[in-house]
């Protein structure tokens, strides 16, 4: 996500070059609109470069990068956590599945912790470290 978000950073540099080099004419340079959609671009994309998951007493909290997405779900909800693999297919970011029914954070790879709650929802966190957060959980929620 940060290799993708300087790729784009570059795209929009370039065009405002591109832009703001254009001989003055009622059409040429920069248009305001078009800087602030590249701006609120760059600060989506930002706010998704990285996945921090914790867990304290009552929370698993799972939140990108400076907190505009986040999720808090309770220890007490959670029936079961197993590693999983992400097919390449379910993308990065945070995504809605239909089939299987389930919600997925993930910022880069496949590897992947699924939480299974009381009410049916499934969630997939995504992670460098499976094994390490598989185990995390299980033990809050077996305490």
């Amino acid at each position: 996500m940060i290799i993708v978000t300087l790729v784009v950073s570059m795209i929009f540099a370039q065009a405002q070059i591109t832009a703001r080099a254009e001989p003055p004419s009622v059409d040429s340079g920069t248009n305001f609109a078009i800087t602030a959609l590249m701006a609120l671009i760059l600060f989506v994309l930002a706010s998704v470069t990285t996945l921090t998951t914790s867990i304290d007493e009552k929370y698993l909290q799972i939140k990108f990068g400076y907190g505009i997405f986040k999720k808090k779900v309770l220890l007490s909800e959670i029936i079961s956590a197993k590693q999983v693999k992400n097919h390449w297919y379910y993308g990065w970011g945070i995504r809605f599945w239909f089939w299987p029914r389930m919600c997925i954070y993930n910022v880069s790879g496949f590897d992947a912790v699924e939480i299974i709650m009381k009410n049916g929802k499934i969630y997939r966190i995504g992670t460098d470290v499976p094994r390490e957060l598989e185990t995390a959980i299980k033990q809050t929620i077996n305490t």
